[in-house]
């Protein structure tokens, strides 16, 4: 096949960009160009967009995004016939250390069990996906807790960016380290805040970021053993198993428990 140079190029990037390949990389981008030829063409003014996308880095073998399950190639025990939670928990969620001190969190500070729950489960869906993780949370869980626990999850993302003194939340400091002190989250996530802002459930989401950001402590080790029982009471297993009981999340589930399944 022949490859226009020039072509190619432009599809990578700037200068820079290519600079900064290691040649692994750039025998990677030679393949996908070509396959993106052969399969559609020249190259066309898409493919320079993706590979100018503000978050591509060419030296990672996956996208940033990629759940932790799929970013890492490694043997996992089977799950059982009908997984719980639980299961999920000791078996693809381990260690689970951030959720678990969010849920402890919620626990000292005297939460309901609802919103321990929802600590608790907030960010579980990164092992699968991580742009969006609130929409995608929410999405995982919904068909199993209460509508409040998983409207809490959805809009528990955008309200991280967002302080409110009255409840004694303050921006994250190391936002401010990892961000810049001028960075400003995306317009869709403003509007997100602002509808969740004046919902009548605005604190179910609220009270999940001021149990979140304050759980990362490296010292502090918590099973899910203290929060067996809350879950048999707030959240409903599925006697099928979950990723067995055709619900509408049933899929991610599966993904989840099989994130090595070709097919």
């Amino acid at each position: 096949m022949e490859i226009d140079r020039r072509a190619f190029l432009a599809s990578i990037g700037s200068a820079a960009a290519i600079e900064a390949m290691t040649p692994e990389a750039r025998a990677e981008a030679v393949e996908h160009f070509m396959i993106r030829q052969l399969d559609g063409g020249a190259a066309t003014d898409d493919t320079k967009q993706e590979r100018q996308l503000e978050f591509y880095d060419p030296q990672r073998s996956v996208p940033r995004g990629t759940g932790s399950l799929f970013a890492e190639n490694r043997p996992l025990a089977p799950m059982p016939a009908q997984p719980t939670l639980v299961d999920f928990f000791e078996l693809r969620f381990a260690p689970a250390r951030h959720v678990l001190q969010s849920a402890a969190r919620a626990v000292k500070t005297g939460q309901p069990e609802r919103t321990v729950l929802a600590c608790l489960l907030h960010d579980v869906v990164l092992n699968l996906i991580k742009p969006d993780h609130g929409w995608w949370g929410a999405q995982l869980i919904e068909p199993y807790v209460d509508e409040r626990v998983s409207w809490g999850i959805r809009h528990h993302q955008a309200l991280r960016f967002f302080p409110d003194p009255a409840n004694n939340y303050e921006y994250p400091e190391f936002y401010n380290r990892i961000f810049g002190k001028d960075y400003e989250p995306d317009e869709y996530i403003k509007q997100t805040y602002e509808f969740a802002r004046n919902h009548k459930w605005y604190m179910e989401a609220r009270l999940i970021t001021m149990n979140d950001e304050y759980a990362f402590d490296p010292n502090v080790e918590v099973s899910i053993e203290p929060f067996i029982d809350i879950v048999g009471r707030h959240f409903k297993q599925p006697k099928e198993g979950l990723g067995y009981d055709n619900s509408p999340s049933a899929h991610m589930w599966r993904s989840l428990a099989n994130p090595n399944r070709p097919l």
